[in-house]
């Protein structure tokens, strides 16, 4: 074993010239090149390494303990596409028994108090939340929001002036442009690769029609462990949240995605505020305009959204739309492609009015919608205070369905909505409103509906309290939403 050690580390040492071999130590007559010849090349490593030195402080590594999944983590990908859990690791215990499994993934900090953001995948179903800094401090963290919609989570950890870095505009982002790709791959920490944006507005791989697209496609290399950590451009600045890859094998083939800031600066913002994001949406399907189908449809610029399907009752069927309509423009912006206009539906917020231009049998016209949440219900911070864009009682709720009905086992005579979230810390909270319980009456008045509900505590004057009926376990009890806490 020595002499085939020292063999290796002997072979080692012998380099090669034009003239022969060389050994260590010896030296040789070919000099390196001067700066003059590859100015060019040093200039962008320092240029690199200026970008990477300002990021990387602001760059965590997301440690997670969770309970076992009883789904496999890449369900509803096709077998090509592995889509990011950090990187699970069973501990032994029997499949058929709840197992603890720990994941890694990776973060950024966008704020000095200790905004982090990270992939919803990565914490989903957390008991426990671990970050460590650049400065090897570990620190607990906790969920401030997910959305798993767009697969973004906001976590934070307690702190000052911590390293963090602004978020960029990513409708500034050409095919073509240098970007870095920074997180934990494969475990191991602060890692950064270098690469191009490769394409722009990628629809997203899954089979789930809900799920909006325009992702940014690059070629640097990002792999498990890299998910939820930022792609950033030459200002060093957020441009994208790493979130998969596509490849046959698993590892990185050329071809990463990051969800682009224009989904992840609103979907931060209503986290950080709310706690969770309110999509809108139509209740239609939709696909894109194309040169080939563009003839049947009388458009003549292969742009737009064909209509493929109308749910029953949605807002797109009481607004009047027909499968074949081609949706153009949304609130006068001009709609590119299916993906486009999914986009920009989903960061409007629910019961908001938009006004869509159509192409239908080649005449043009105009067709208001007012978008429902992705649940079905509107947002719960409509019962807010619209002045400060404040949520005013902190609740969220919905009608009370069949099916809603029989996991509460209410009766088939009680009337109202039940309650999907309280903010922690709002009246509602402050009450002891929880999710799960039906508000059947505001201020001595039934309510039968959400929007009864909604409409009740909108009413109520700023600054009055409000008195609501709770039904819960086959009781019912008068509770009081206090103004001065919130409203």
């Amino acid at each position: 074993m020595a002499a085939v050690l020292a063999l290796a580390l002997t072979a080692a040492l012998v380099g090669y010239t034009a003239h022969g071999p060389v050994r260590a130590g010896v030296s040789s007559n070919t000099a390196p090149l001067d700066n003059n010849q590859v100015g060019a090349l040093l200039s962008l490593d320092q240029a690199m390494e200026a970008v990477a030195a300002r990021v990387t402080p602001a760059i965590v590594n997301v440690a997670v303990t969770s309970r076992a999944k009883s789904q496999p983590v890449a369900q509803g990908l096709p077998e090509d596409m592995q889509r990011f859990f950090g990187q699970q690791f069973g501990e032994g215990m029997p499949q058929q028994q709840p197992r603890i499994e720990r994941g890694i993934g990776s973060g950024v900090i966008i704020s000095p108090d200790g905004y982090i953001v990270t992939n919803n995948h990565v914490v989903d179903g957390a008991t426990e939340i671990k970050v460590t800094l650049s400065d090897r401090r570990t620190l607990p963290a906790k969920v401030v929001g997910t959305d798993p919609l767009t697969d973004l989570a906001v976590i934070k950890i307690d702190g000052t002036n911590l390293p963090n870095i602004p978020i960029g505009d990513s409708s500034t982002l050409r095919p073509g442009q240098t970007v870095l790709a920074f997180g934990n791959p494969y475990g191991f920490r602060f890692t950064v690769t270098r690469g191009i944006v490769s394409a722009l507005n990628r629809p997203n791989p899954t089979d789930d029609p809900h799920k909006p697209g325009q992702f940014i496609q690059t070629d640097a290399a990002i792999n498990p462990g890299n998910s939820g950590g930022p792609l950033v451009n030459a200002r060093g600045e957020v441009v994208g949240i790493n979130t998969f890859l596509y490849s046959p094998s698993g590892a990185f083939s050329g071809m990463g995605f990051a969800i682009p800031t224009q989904i992840v600066s609103p979907v931060v913002q209503s986290l950080v505020r709310y706690g969770k994001v309110a999509h809108g949406r139509m209740g239609i399907g939709i696909t894109d305009v194309t040169p080939e189908n563009a003839k049947f449809f009388d458009v003549h610029d292969n742009t737009g959204a064909v209509v493929t399907q109308i749910e029953a009752g949605s807002p797109g069927a009481q607004a009047g739309l027909k499968v074949g309509d081609v949706i153009t423009e949304i609130n006068g912006k001009k709609v590119a492609d299916a993906g486009q206009l999914q986009m920009e539906v989903g960061e409007i917020a629910p019961g908001t009015k938009i006004a869509l231009q159509v192409v239908r049998d080649g005449k043009s016209m105009s067709v208001p919608v007012t978008l429902e949440g992705m649940d079905g219900s509107d947002r719960d911070t409509k019962v807010a205070d619209n002045a400060n864009n404040k949520p005013r009682w902190g609740v969220g709720i919905a009608d009370l369905t069949p099916e809603v009905r029989e996991q509460l086992q209410a009766p088939d005579d009680l009337h109202g909505a039940v309650i999907e979230r309280v903010q922690p810390g709002s009246p509602s909270d402050d009450a002891g409103l929880q999710p799960g319980q039906v508000i059947v009456g505001v201020d001595r008045h039934e309510t039968r509906s959400a929007a009864d509900v909604q409409k009740a505590l909108t009413s109520i004057p700023k600054g009055q309290d409000a008195l609501v009926l709770i039904w819960a376990n086959g009781g019912s009890t008068f509770r009081v939403l206090h103004a001065s806490n919130g409203a």
